[in-house]
């Protein structure tokens, strides 16, 4: 339950009239607020470039982090008809269902505060009239979360003989499902929700939202019906009744309305949302004024099962709603995006909020600024530097336990109708297979794609789990590079299992593959391989033969994932060169790609047209930001050099420099956590790469001598690569850095004739020959980044 705070402006009529108003984020530069001001400008490029395909009219763009704005760009033009007008930084936009959190539930969440509703009440309690044709035990929670099974939206003639009959009309309207059965996201559902606060306060929304909300937070520029001052810089949208909509509501039943509507009719621009969004990262409080109690905050920002994916109380987190969040965006991020071209995404986490308003609908409807949105949220992401550490207000995070993904700290408490596993441990995808029975590959046929790593949470094969799996019959195996032990640093052949009697394909060695021989008899492939997040690791290209294998022999491929074990979020290095294709290197990826095999196979699937039957069995109580270390699942080391989750957050960017004349530490105790050479002066390296400013590592002179692989039996000068800080490391960024020093302090000795075997990006690869910095060569790549964020935006499951 909330707790009931007496709010100043809220409940004591004039009280607080004196006070001074609060004024907008202050300006400051990206470094001051711990961003990169190149990365940054990589916003500049998008909108841009949106504007040239057509995208928008223009557009305001704004990000702010730590109570400050660092980015606030204005674009294009806020009408081009009939006739141009410049857009402006301070330009009004309709906000269309941006509405719906910021007016509407923030106005329930206040009466809510006060004790003057419940959450849970039944909407009839307050509205009588709402109670007929089955709607009487409808929530107020349920209609905030789309679950109060309302139609989307009523016909448009139901307003067309005003605003009494119109509400006659809604409150006659039939369930379209079963209350809290279904999310449907409904306009209907939060027109309800408007009236109620205006029934409850006996002020119309409009009134209640600005006496409680806007007035209190300075937001000037924030209104239901904006006055001739407000609209003569308002963005224009469509023509109705032959006339240029500019500062009237675009949509049509909130116009019918009278303009004030709880799904849609609030204008604003920039700067006051960034104010809004401040105010919510930081508990309901901004510049002294507290418009909500924390707790408020943590319930409408808490996450709320709805359908396939995640809702605040008004707001969006995951969903089929979302393609404008930004990837890099945390688990605690809430936003929400309007109909005309406007978006907010406030990360508490992050300490960020972006804001993205256009005029999309101008002057043709036609615009689509979704995805753009959605990188524009990724780069600011990106853009941060130094990152806070996760909350940990929950005994399961005291206690080092893992949370699903719908599970996020809120005050010290989690509100989730979803639940994680009963201890906290990770569930792989064959441990939810054993847990389901078998289900999906009862009366099958099986060929197992497995090595060493494919075990379930106590470390039972998965070969041994379907052998004696009732009603599944396993038929044949097939190993990967390293062989079904993982123990083998060379070519592969087929043999027989000494432990099942049955047939290993090998899939490296004459074939990578399967063949038709090979699949006889099968009618289901399954792969369950550990991955380790880098995509010249070859077992995702295994995977990938194996699929259109599988397509063209009309067999169904069934994935049991596995978690990212460098984490589901960070994403960095150039993407692979289409016409670089290889066995290290399937797709174009990029070098830390941030997806699970699952993941990646519902890319490949799609992506390559590969027409496979593919079924996925997820993981469960995994969050994308955790690393192997909070998942409590057995380390198994997936390849004979790949021996701990330090080598393995290492590898993507010390393995892109073992195709050159380096060892990185193969044939010693700690593969990829040294490199050296014969020819290399370990103090001078060290020395110079600790003075380049790489976050979260350092880098210590020794001395080594392998005795295999690369310069075997040989004294090396090297380093040590000492991860300090792995939620700043980002090995990318650190081995492209450590190319750039080889380059430049043993032009003679470092042979880069090989640098792309892994790198696989002809452009990076010009970039290291050429000196450039590595934030020039990330400038080079970040484009395609962004491109490949939304491309994979698209099969994040978790």
């Amino acid at each position: 339950m909330i707790v009931r705070t007496v709010l100043c402006l809220a409940l004591i009529t004039g009280a607080c009239a004196a006070a001074e108003v609060p004024p907008k984020l202050p300006r400051a530069a990206p470094a001051q607020a711990g961003m990169d001001a190149t990365r940054l400008a990589v916003i500049d490029q998008l909108v841009v470039e949106g504007l040239r395909r057509g995208e928008m009219a223009g557009a305001v763009v704004l990000v702010a982090r730590q109570g400050r704005t660092v980015y606030l760009r204005a674009f294009g033009h806020r009408q081009v008809q009939p006739a141009e007008v410049a857009m402006t930084t301070d330009t009004v936009f309709d906000l269309a269902s941006l509405t719906k959190p910021i007016a509407t539930a923030t106005s329930i969440m206040h009466l809510a505060a006060a004790g003057r509703i419940q959450l849970d009440d039944p909407v009839a309690k307050h509205l009588p009239e709402f109670a007929v044709n089955g709607k009487q035990d409808v929530t107020i929670r349920q209609l905030l979360t789309h679950q109060g099974g309302l139609t989307p939206d009523n016909a448009l003639r139901d307003y067309q003989d005003g605003t009494e009959n119109a509400w006659q009309r809604i409150w006659a309207l039939p369930l379209s499902a079963a209350a809290g059965s279904r999310f449907i996201y409904s306009d209907v559902g939060y027109i309800v929700l408007g009236e109620l606060v205006h029934r409850v306060s006996g002020t119309p929304l409009d009134g209640f939202s600005r006496e409680h909300v806007f007035g209190p937070l300075g937001m000037t520029e924030t209104e239901f019906l904006p006055n001739e001052m407000l609209r003569r810089r308002a963005a224009a949208t469509e023509q109705r009744e032959g006339r240029w909509m500019c500062g009237e509501v675009h949509d049509p039943r909130a116009y019918l309305l009278g303009g004030v509507a709880g799904h849609a009719g609030l204008f604003s621009t920039a700067e006051d949302l960034a104010v809004y969004g401040r105010m919510m990262s930081q508990g309901g409080r901004y510049a002294g004024v507290q418009i909500l109690p924390a707790d408020a905050v943590a319930q409408m920002t808490a996450p709320h099962c709805a359908g396939e994916g995640m809702r605040g109380l008004g707001w969006d987190m995951r969903s089929g709603y979302s393609s404008n969040r930004g990837d890099l965006l945390s688990p605690r991020a809430v936003g929400h995006g309007g109909f005309t071209g406007t978006a907010i995404w406030i990360d508490p986490s992050l300490d960020l909020v972006v804001v993205f308003l256009s005029n999309r609908l101008h002057p043709d409807g036609k615009g689509t600024v979704n995805p753009l949105i959605g990188r524009i949220g990724t780069i600011a992401a990106a853009a941060i530097e130094t990152r806070a550490a996760e909350p940990s207000g929950t005994a399961a995070a005291a206690e080092g336990k893992t949370l699903t993904g719908l599970d996020v700290f809120a005050e010290g408490r989690c509100v989730s109708s979803c639940e994680a596993a009963a201890e906290g441990k990770t569930l792989t995808g064959v441990d939810v297979l054993v847990r389901d029975g078998f289900r999906p590959l009862q009366g099958r046929r099986v060929g197992l794609i497995t090595n060493q790593t494919g075990v379930d949470n106590t470390g039972v094969s998965t070969v041994e789990l379907l052998q004696r799996a009732e009603g599944v019959q396993l038929c044949a195996l097939f190993s990967p590079e390293h062989g079904l032990q993982g123990t083998l640093d060379a070519k592969v052949d087929d043999m027989r299992d000494p432990a099942t009697g049955l047939p290993i394909y090998s899939l490296y060695g004459e074939n990578r593959t399967p063949t038709a021989a090979s699949l006889e008899g099968l009618d289901t492939l399954v792969f369950d391989i550990q991955d380790i997040g880098t995509r010249f690791y070859t077992y995702i290209s295994t995977m990938g033969n194996a699929m259109r294998s599988a397509a063209e022999h009309k067999l169904r491929f069934v994935v049991l994932d596995r978690p990212n074990p460098i984490n589901g979020i960070d994403v960095e290095g150039p993407i692979l060169d289409d016409g670089s294709q290889s066995f290290v290197g399937f797709h174009t990826l990029p070098v830390r790609h941030g997806m699970t095999v699952g993941e990646l196979a519902a890319m490949f699937n799609d992506e390559l047209q590969l027409g496979a039957d593919l079924q996925v069995i997820p993981v469960e109580s995994w969050r994308r930001e955790d690393t192997f270390d909070r998942t409590g699942l057995l380390w198994v080391n997936p390849s004979p050099n790949m021996r701990s989750l330090a080598q393995a957050v290492l590898y993507p960017g010390i393995g892109l420099l073992e195709t050159t004349n380096l060892s990185v530490g193969r044939g010693t105790d700690t593969p990829f956590e040294v490199i050296g050479a014969p020819w290399l002066d370990g103090i001078q390296l060290a020395q110079a790469l600790n003075q380049s400013g790489l976050a979260g590592v350092r880098f210590v002179p020794i001395r080594f001598t392998p005795n295999a692989s690369k310069f075997a039996g040989q004294p090396c000068g090297g380093v040590n690569v000492v991860v300090i800080d792995r939620s700043r490391f980002r090995p990318v960024r650190t081995g492209m850095e450590i190319a750039r020093h080889l380059h430049q302090l043993y032009p003679q000795d470092w042979e880069t004739k090989r640098l792309n075997g892994l790198l696989s990006g002809r452009r990076a690869l010009e970039a290291v020959l050429a000196g450039e910095t590595v934030d020039a060569m990330e400038a080079g790549w970040a484009c395609e980044l962004q491109d490949f964020l939304h491309r994979r935006s698209r099969f994040l499951r978790y």
